[in-house]
Parts: C-alpha cells; sequence; structure tokens
C-alpha cells in the first residue's frame, strides 16, 4: 500500500544570518561553547515565536468570541516539529554525536534534517517502506540518508531506536530518553500564548498523534500558573482521526492508562495520516494533560478534517494541512454543545499545506 501525506513540499528557508552562523557551528577547529552559542542564535531567529491571531470571521461564522489561532506553519520547514528537531540537535551537538536517527513519516523528518544540517551533524532517516512522501526529496536535498525498513511506523521507531543504541546515534524518536526535552520545547508555545493574551485561555485545542505536542503545552502552562504568571490553567482538548488515535480512545472510554489499538484496525488515508497509530509514544502524558485539566477529546473524520482546510483557505487566508485543523474542530464542536460563555480560546494549527 503506497500512501501520501498530502504535504506540499517546502522551501525549508532560513535567513542568511542563520546560514552564516551554520558555518561557524559547522567548523570543528573552533570552541565547542562558541559553536553551541551560535547553534542556539540560529534558534533564537528561526524556531518558534509563531503569530497568534483572532479569527474573527470564525467567530462570527460559529457564534464564538475571542477564538485565537496559533499558527505553527511560520516555522521553517512548515510545522511544529521544528522546535522539537531543533532542541535536540542542540543536545546533540552539545553532547558532541556526530550522527542522529529518526523514524518517520514525513514533517519531523524534514525539520529534524535541517536542524542536523545547520548543526554539520549526519542524519539517519527511516521511513517505512510501504510509506512515499513528497518530502523525501525535501531531506535528500538537506543531505540526510533515507533507510527504507518494513513494518508499520511504530516497528521502524523501535528499529531506529534500537540502532541507535548499538551504533552511538543521537536517538531523536519520539517515547525515549529525550521526551523530557521534547515537551520542554513545546511547552514554549504557552509561553508564547501567555506572552500574547497576558493570561492563559479558557480552553486550548491541539491535534493529538503521539501526545507529546499537547503534553508540553500543558507543562507549560501549568509551570506559568505555578510561577504566578496566570490566573488559570486552561482546558486542553485533544482531537485526532475518529477511532485512529489511542490517546482519544483511552480518554473517551475512561481507561486510566493510553491503551495501544489493534494495528490492523488502522486504516491510512492522505489525509489522516499526521494524527493517527495504534501506539502514541507519550501517550501516558498526554491522557495525563486531559484528565488534569479538566479537559475533552475528540474524534474527527477525515470530511470534516478536508472541509475545515478548506473553509480556512477561503475565509481565513490559512493554508492548513488538513490533519493539522483538529483541534480546531473540536473546540468549535465542544462549544456547539456547551455554548461557551464569554472568554478566550486558542486553537493550535500544526502545519500549513
Amino acid at each position: 500500500m503506497d500512501l501520501k501525506d498530502g504535504v506540499r513540499t517546502s522551501e525549508n528557508k532560513v535567513s542568511s544570518e542563520a546560514r552564516k552562523l551554520s558555518a561557524f557551528v559547522r567548523d570543528h577547529t573552533k570552541n565547542l561553547v562558541d559553536r553551541l552559542e551560535c547553534y542556539e542564535d540560529i534558534i533564537s531567529l528561526e524556531i518558534g515565536d509563531t503569530g497568534l491571531s483572532r479569527a474573527k470571521t470564525l467567530e462570527r461564522e460559529f457564534d464564538l468570541r475571542q477564538l485565537y489561532i496559533k499558527y505553527e506553519g511560520d516555522n521553517p520547514t512548515g510545522t511544529q516539529k521544528d522546535r522539537i528537531a531543533f532542541a535536540q540537535l542542540y543536545d546533540a551537538l552539545r553532547r558532541e554525536f556526530d550522527t542522529v536517527t529518526l523514524a518517520t513519516c514525513g514533517n519531523y523528518g524534514v525539520a529534524v534534517a535541517l536542524a542536523a544540517n545547520l548543526a554539520g551533524i549526519n542524519c539517519k532517516i527511516f521511513i517505512p517502506e510501504s510509506y512515499h512522501t513528497d518530502r523525501i526529496t525535501e531531506m535528500e536535498g538537506l543531505k540526510a540518508e533515507i533507510i527504507r525498513l518494513p513494518g508499520s511506523y511504530e516497528d521502524v521507531v523501535m528499529e531506529s531506536s534500537k540502532l541507535a543504541k548499538k551504533n552511538d546515534w543521537y536517538d531523536a524518536n519520539p517515547g525515549g530518553s529525550n521526551t523530557p526535552l521534547q515537551i520542554s520545547a513545546y511547552s514554549q508555545l504557552a509561553v508564547e500564548i501567555f506572552e500574547d493574551l497576558g493570561d492563559a485561555p479558557k480552553y486550548c485545542a491541539v491535534p493529538v498523534s503521539n501526545g507529546t505536542l499537547i503534553a508540553g503545552i500543558f507543562r507549560g502552562f501549568v509551570t506559568l500558573y505555578k510561577r504566578g504568571k496566570t490566573s488559570r490553567i486552561p482546558k486542553m482538548i485533544a482531537a485526532s482521526s475518529a477511532n485512529k488515535n489511542p490517546i482519544v480512545y483511552s480518554f473517551l472510554h475512561g481507561f486510566d492508562h493510553c491503551k495501544d489499538l489493534r494495528p490492523e484496525l488502522i486504516k491510512e488515508t492522505k489525509l489522516n495520516e499526521p494524527l493517527i497509530n495504534w501506539h502514541s509514544f507519550d501517550g501516558e502524558e498526554a491522557l495525563y494533560a486531559i484528565k488534569e485539566s479538566h479537559g475533552e477529546a475528540f474524534n474527527i473524520s477525515d470530511k470534516k478534517l478536508r472541509d475545515m482546510s478548506t473553509y480556512l483557505s477561503k475565509k481565513e487566508g490559512y493554508k492548513i494541512l488538513p490533519a493539522a485543523t483538529a483541534g480546531l474542530i473540536a473546540l468549535l464542536e465542544l462549544n456547539e454543545k456547551m455554548n461557551f460563555e464569554a472568554d478566550r480560546f486558542v486553537a493550535v494549527l500544526t502545519a500549513k499545506n
């Protein structure tokens, strides 16, 4: 079965200043501390600080006041994955690894390939044999080595991690020892939302796959609240492809842990691929975030994903990957059910199209 992820290739451009800094980082004759400082400057220049905009057309259409869109498509490779990719490559550079490895079906691979290219670190990307994405061209253009393996995405993640341990490569896969680092990188979204709003929103809605993103945003808001920066912690809304994500499934069935799904029941499509899996590597952290915040979880159909992507393009001017709209759809459906009182609400759109 050959599948496409529906993501158009990105230019993956960074500024000329970032390229100059990269030349210094890649020069092994330079002092490591100075190289790390330059790479940190690249991160400051290029990663995060994405736009938070009020979606007034959506407000009028769906009768909801103060709805804000956090648009992660402003990152260099067009998705939120740049945040964890660059954080880990900084760590790999600091620990003097010469190779980084990961398994991917597209977006994450491009993000790590760019981060590794700017750091001067070799990049080995493992992709399931059955999966085909136009973004492979981008990965190869960034000098990453593509390695095909049989099995599902989850199988390839585990094999990539085994090879990392065997060959002393830096393991950038989800669900491993780097989970705290990845969650910390995503927690910066909460800080950025707070800086723009001046407080935490009532609800924060996020698409979920492995669960790292929603866990990180929740962690960021918890930290802000404990430091006395915000008056509350938002209720976290998780949304994913209908009946094809363990986090949403486990929440809706009242489980106290994230239960794996049966792999044979997971059917990938061009629209749902970024959201689905039978095992969510950071599912426990994500489930905890939803429950502790008294949040909600939603199943979203392919048709709703496609329709919302089209709507955002026509009405709000956003070119959004359909899967990236899952959180927004869930937030609007919850408003329809509960008729929210006036407050502030944030939906994270994770990827451009």
